[in-house]
């Protein structure tokens, strides 16, 4: 946790300094990423509460409100990661399938108005998993922690589906359909001859990268929930698969934490344009703690001020004599 944190906190911070730093306007799909990065920055920063929790033995020091909080923010990295890419592989599939088409939804504007709709869903989506929690004495255990206490089995079961169909499976399926949409486009070649759909094949495949380790990061999670959910119905019930189910949930929660910080670097490996921005931004930066240049004579002035004074001289020379 404390490497994920470290990696990430620095990471996406330098992510959204470029965004936010750079001389030209943001392109849509840098808006939904630069939120997407924002998200993971404020994900990250609660890690290290949890880190000391466990090191602590899981006695909570940090009272009830932050244990309130830092679970909601790992809530909210889930539902709102996933809904900011959606809406990023839809640009994609306007700017390549619809190119003559929904010109407004490519607004700067109206993207912004859809990041903050996406942030507020992200907020209501989270509060299942947060609403009942709150930190206790647990005498079995000898600690004082921070646990969920449901006011019934049923809503353990509830809270899973929830995650699966509304922070999975719909985001999944509407990601899907764009990405097929869109690789039927790239594998045009009539569509090559065109400058701007060139241009955005580019940005598109910096999408298609983050998009592919999000998947990675985030279904063995899914999966891991989905089984969990099966146990508590009761389809699966067996001590060896309630402790398979423990041990996956642990492992593919650290997987999915780890998505945080691998963003960053694909928008450097992959992001042309960003490698762009990066750099220019760097250079203004530099550019403020340079000294200012010395004022210099033209050479050709100065040429001419030396010629003058070499004549002055011969002048006074022949008056002389």
């Amino acid at each position: 946790m404390w490497l994920i944190f470290a990696l990430g906190f620095v990471e996406n911070a330098f992510v959204i300094a470029v965004f936010l730093l750079h001389n030209s306007r943001c392109t849509v799909a840098e808006i939904y990423l630069g939120n997407m990065a924002a998200a993971d920055l404020i994900f990250v920063s609660s890690l290290p509460f949890w880190a000391i929790y466990i090191s602590n033995k899981f006695n909570w020091p940090f009272g009830s409100f932050l244990c309130v909080t830092v679970n909601s923010l790992i809530q909210l990295n889930l539902y709102g990661s996933i809904y900011f890419l959606m809406m990023v592989s839809i640009d994609r599939y306007l700017a390549l399938v619809k190119t003559m088409s929904f010109g407004r939804m490519r607004r700067a504007g109206c993207a912004k108005i859809n990041c903050a709709i996406i942030w507020l869903c992200a907020v209501i989506a989270s509060l299942p998993k947060v609403i009942f929690r709150k930190v206790m004495f647990l005498p079995g255990f000898n600690t004082t922690s921070c646990v969920i206490l449901p006011p019934h089995e049923s809503w353990n079961i509830a809270s899973n589906i929830l995650m699966n169909l509304f922070g999975g499976f719909i985001p999944a399926v509407v990601i899907g359909f764009c990405t097929f949409q869109i690789i039927k486009v790239l594998r045009n070649n009539t569509m090559k001859q065109f400058k701007e759909i060139n241009n955005e094949k580019k940005a598109t495949w910096l999408v298609f990268s983050v998009l592919l380790v999000f998947v990675l990061c985030w279904l063995p999670f899914h999966v891991i929930t989905f089984f969990d959910t099966l146990e508590l119905c009761r389809f699966i019930h067996s001590c060896s698969w309630a402790q398979a189910i423990e041990i996956g949930n642990q492992i593919s929660t650290y997987i999915g934490f780890s998505n945080s910080c691998i963003n960053p670097l694909l928008y450097v490996i992959v992001g042309n344009h960003f490698r762009k921005k990066a750099k220019e931004v760097f250079r203004q930066f530099l550019a403020k703690f340079r000294p200012p240049r010395r004022a210099s004579l033209p050479v050709s002035y100065s040429g001419i001020t030396v010629r003058t004074s070499i004549s002055m001289g011969q002048q006074k020379l022949i008056l002389k004599q």
